[in-house]
């Protein structure tokens, strides 16, 4: 109890100060730099040659012929299964970094006359068991995403949606936000976005957790000299915030920019208002919270024991 109650005290007064007052600094930094932004974004709208570059470029995007509109059932629970792990995966990463005596270790089952299998902490079996089920949603929807046509929501098929997305930018920042439609297409912004989350972050996050993992083939002395781990620690951390941020901007617009249309789309399937929509990603987020406070010791550990041997040391 002593050693929690130590452990409390340290990640609660980080930098010196209680965790909520460093908090309410950093809420209030944020809110003057995007006072900052949004200031000076109206005063760029205000220049002639600004202006003739957003009616020139309105930060839409015109999809390939064919294709496909709205959100069919598999992509609604691949954005639903990829969000839930995120959570679980964000939280049990936090846990790696934060504590210093896991209360409980995970060694797996020897297979063949290979080396013993290494002992690690039970938060960090737990994060990777999450990756493993994240990496195998993120193949179905890949496969899926490619052989539907859906890929063409979120890949640039045109040069011009470099100067869209810098209006569409633009056009956020100055609180003058562009039509919406995603049941048709994306702007040009929310597109780039989208394709540097899946095709670009989602493979540098996987790759650099397989370099640090137990999965790795540490004793392929070429391959880890080729890919120093000390490269993938300097990635894994930083694609993590990213994808933090994403979620809560990416949250924040949808619930900002039409709430019940938006949610109807991906959690009822339906271009059209009322609350199923709402209904339905309420209960998702309550599971996913719910889930994520579930994962404690006292329940990781009879889950783990069916994969290996589970102690205290």
């Amino acid at each position: 109890m002593a050693q929690n109650r130590s452990n409390g005290g340290v990640l609660a007064r980080v930098g010196g100060l209680p965790l909520w007052q460093r908090a309410l600094v950093w809420l209030g930094a944020a809110i003057v730099v995007m006072a900052v932004v949004v200031l000076a974004a109206k005063g760029l709208r205000a220049i002639p040659a600004v202006q003739d570059f957003l009616r020139t470029y309105s930060g839409h995007t015109t999809p390939p012929a064919g294709t496909p509109e709205g959100f069919p059932g598999w992509l609604r629970w691949q954005h639903y299964l990829n969000f839930f792990f995120m959570v679980l995966i964000v939280r049990s990463g936090l846990r790696v970094r934060t504590v210093q005596r896991p209360s409980a270790y995970f060694t797996p089952k020897k297979r063949g006359r290979g080396a013993a299998p290494k002992k690690i902490s039970l938060d960090l079996w737990f994060h990777q068991s999450i990756d493993i089920l994240w990496l195998v949603n993120g193949v179905v929807f890949a496969v899926l995403l490619l052989s539907t046509g859906q890929w063409a929501r979120i890949v640039p098929t045109s040069w011009d949606v470099f100067p869209n997305a810098i209006s569409a930018a633009l056009q956020y920042a100055s609180l003058d936000w562009p039509t919406e439609n995603g049941w048709v297409s994306y702007n040009a912004l929310q597109l780039l976005t989208y394709f540097l989350t899946v095709f670009i972050a989602a493979p540098l996050a996987a790759l650099s957790g397989w370099r640090m993992s137990g999965l790795f083939p540490a004793k392929n002395k070429a391959l880890a000299k080729a890919y120093p781990i000390e490269w993938a620690r300097a990635v894994h951390f930083p694609v993590m915030l990213y994808f933090v941020l994403f979620v809560i901007v990416h949250v924040v617009l949808v619930l900002s920019t039409g709430a019940l249309r938006n949610l109807n789309h991906m959690f009822w399937g339906q271009d059209a208002g009322g609350w199923a929509g709402f209904i339905v990603f309420v209960i998702g987020l309550a599971v996913a919270i719910g889930v994520m406070e579930a994962a404690r010791p006292v329940v990781l550990r009879p889950i783990a024991s069916l994969m290996g041997k589970v102690s205290r040391n």
